[in-house]
């Protein structure tokens, strides 16, 4: 068996060819001739980024307390696994800190790092790492723009560079406008992505599928992108697929499969597994699916209207898998079954996270990796 390592080289070697993006900051080209992509999550991680904001200006009076504490469970469980580094604006340090009990939590420290946002959803507003088989890695900032303009993002179109500049890696601008939720990649050439979202006038006006196909390959080292239809307009982020499939290594995805019929998702989530189903990889391959029923009751006291429910909103660290737990006992423990299975050499690690999900998120929304790179010596 293949070490972490030679895993994460054996990638590098089988990725896309060199390819060419800018529109602001560094192009591709100026970087260094060689191939670039975007690690699978499961893949090793230096660290990973968060936010701990909860503003009053966006969420419920009765929900802020919550999610604080939400964020802070999530982070403090990462730090188990891996470096965590949370950006918090100064009012809100203290709160942090107390929250946190200190910033030397569990194995790893938990660093803060002050800076003014407007919300929390940092696999939205920032960036997406790149590697090469050189060991060097870039950012890619995807112009963040509130889910289309849906929500105030003055403060947090100004994150990716940040956390680029903090990281210590050059930014990689683009010309599209979408988030780190649109899409799932498996590191190998292929992603999944909702049309719902990226296909958007609210996000790219005026450009058709192939035009941003191209971009999105050469910026992402992909040879092969499969779509789904998504849904616009019933949640702010205009149907994420990191809600609805996740790659859990090559050839293999996991999908959420919506128990109500009475939800807008019913139909979406089966139409998914579908076209999932009748898929193939960038090398050829049949897709393996792994099927995650949503949970039969949640816990409604932060609020119904907007809650994600839903297992596949997991994150992948190194050496372990967070995920949600809804109090619903039978579902809670089938959906840990079945990613114990996906994920043998990953603890499962499942938290209550209420108050996110009742402002329509997950654990992965929270959380950005920032992947670990080797150089091929």
């Amino acid at each position: 068996m293949l070490s972490r390592r030679q895993f994460t080289k054996s990638l590098i070697l089988s990725a896309g060819g060199f390819f060419f993006s800018s529109v602001k900051g560094e192009s591709l080209n100026s970087l260094d001739e060689s191939r670039w992509f975007m690690p699978e999550e499961s893949e090793a991680h230096k660290r990973t980024w968060m936010s701990f904001i909860a503003s009053y200006d966006i969420w419920e009076k009765s929900q802020v307390p919550e999610v604080q504490r939400n964020l802070t469970a999530i982070a403090k469980t990462i730090a188990r696994y891996e470096p965590v580094i949370m950006l918090v604006r100064r009012q809100d340090y203290d709160i942090a800190v107390d929250l946190l009990g200190g910033l030397n939590t569990h194995n790893y420290p938990i660093k803060l790092i002050e800076f003014d946002m407007n919300d929390l959803w940092m696999r939205d507003t920032g960036p997406v790492f790149i590697i090469n088989e050189k060991g060097e890695k870039a950012a890619v900032n995807f112009n963040f723009n509130g889910w289309g303009r849906d929500q105030a993002y003055e403060l947090d179109k100004k994150v990716a560079d940040f956390v680029a500049k903090k990281a210590g890696v050059k930014t990689i601008g683009s010309s599209l406008t979408l988030e780190g939720g649109c899409f799932e990649v498996d590191g190998r050439g292929t992603a999944i992505m909702t049309q719902s979202c990226i296909l958007n006038d609210n996000r790219n006006p005026g450009l058709y599928k192939q035009k941003i196909e191209e971009q999105l390959k050469e910026l992402l080292g992909l040879d092969k992108i499969i779509w789904l239809k998504g849904i616009k307009g019933k949640d702010i982020t205009d149907g994420h697929t990191d809600f609805y499939a996740r790659f859990a290594g090559p050839g293999v995805v996991v999908v959420s499969r919506d128990m109500d019929k009475a939800s807008y998702d019913y139909k979406i989530t089966r139409e998914n597994i579908k076209i999932l189903g009748s898929s193939t990889d960038a090398r050829g391959n049949p897709l393996e699916l792994v099927i995650l029923d949503t949970p039969g009751q949640i816990n409604t006291r932060y609020g119904t209207k907007d809650f994600a429910a839903g297992y596949v909103g997991y994150y992948v660290c190194n050496g372990g898998i967070i995920m949600q737990k809804f109090g619903d006992k039978k579902n809670d423990n089938a959906a840990k079954a079945k990613l114990a299975k996906v994920f043998p050499n990953h603890r499962i690690e499942q938290i209550s996270i209420d108050g996110i999900a009742g402002g329509g998120g997950s654990i992965h929304c929270t959380t950005q990796q920032e992947p670990e790179v080797f150089t091929l010596d």
